[in-house]
């Protein structure tokens, strides 16, 4: 939906600033979108919530650090909100200094939580002792770059006057990648048919109960592609299940499948399908 019933383009939120990761996302996932940098995950939702954006991107999991479990938080906890798109981002990420720096002044390392961990092996052993700070995006840790002795993790992408990168890929493997989904407002933004679906759910308190769950996938002859766990805040020992499988919303045994599992686990919802 690039265009509103106004004639207006529609506004897609995201971690910002514009450079981020979620902004080449944003950018791949809806071209002709007007884009929405926000401080946080937690803003971009917000803003979805409120009908102030009819879409919001967020990172779900990377292949060196696992699932973006905040996100996996907010989509579970958002009743009226679905994942209708996805896109697989590789990442690069690169040093960034001031132009004349080198590795050996280098005193503080700024950039978002999970770049930093996915270059913890190059930071441990190449800047043992470098001050890690933690800034909302990637892109925003070059606003951090004050003085001497200060660098960023960025993009590949990232190029700034004044700046330069020391080096190639820091990232602990090379083939690193982002999964993002694309996530709406309303059950009716979800596409009538999809290649996968998502959904997160409980389990009952009884023996083999989760592998009762699966079986009905097992049973339709689907294929599960990922299965995360996060613990429920304030209730101890238990745990919901984050689970994708492979299927069109639109066949029959897919509803069948989606309907059972609804009846069998506890706090159903159906996250999205793409």
């Amino acid at each position: 939906m690039p265009v509103s019933e106004s004639g207006a383009k529609e506004r897609i939120a995201y971690l910002g600033p514009d450079g981020s990761y979620s902004s080449l996302a944003a950018e791949r996932l809806c071209p002709q979108a007007q884009g929405v940098p926000c401080g946080s995950f937690f803003a971009a939702v917000a803003l979805l919530r409120r009908g102030e954006v009819s879409g919001a991107v967020l990172p779900v999991e990377n292949t060196l650090q696992g699932a973006v479990t905040q996100n996996l938080d907010l989509l579970y906890a958002s009743s009226d909100l679905y994942a209708v798109r996805e896109y697989v981002l590789p990442i690069e990420h690169r040093l960034i200094v001031r132009e004349g720096e080198t590795l050996a002044g280098i005193r503080r390392v700024f950039s978002h939580r999970q770049a930093i961990l996915q270059c913890g092996k190059f930071l441990s052993e190449c800047l043992p002792g470098a001050a890690l700070i933690e800034t909302q995006s990637t892109a925003e840790s070059l606003s951090h770059l004050e003085r001497a002795g200060d660098a960023g993790i960025v993009g590949a992408h990232m190029h700034a006057a004044g700046y330069a990168f020391l080096g190639g890929n820091i990232a602990d493997e090379p083939k690193n990648f982002t999964h993002f989904l694309l996530v709406r407002k309303g059950r009716d933004a979800l596409p009538r048919h999809s290649a996968c679906v998502y959904f997160a759910a409980t389990c009952p308190h009884e023996p083999g109960a989760l592998v009762k769950a699966l079986q009905i996938l097992a049973v339709y002859d689907l294929n599960m592609t990922k299965i995360e766990s996060r613990p429920i805040k304030n209730s101890p020992g238990e745990y919901c299940f984050f689970i994708e499988f492979k299927g069109d919303i639109a066949d029959a045994d897919v509803q069948a499948v989606v309907k059972r599992l609804s009846e069998y686990t506890k706090n159903f919802k159906l996250l999205g399908c793409y």
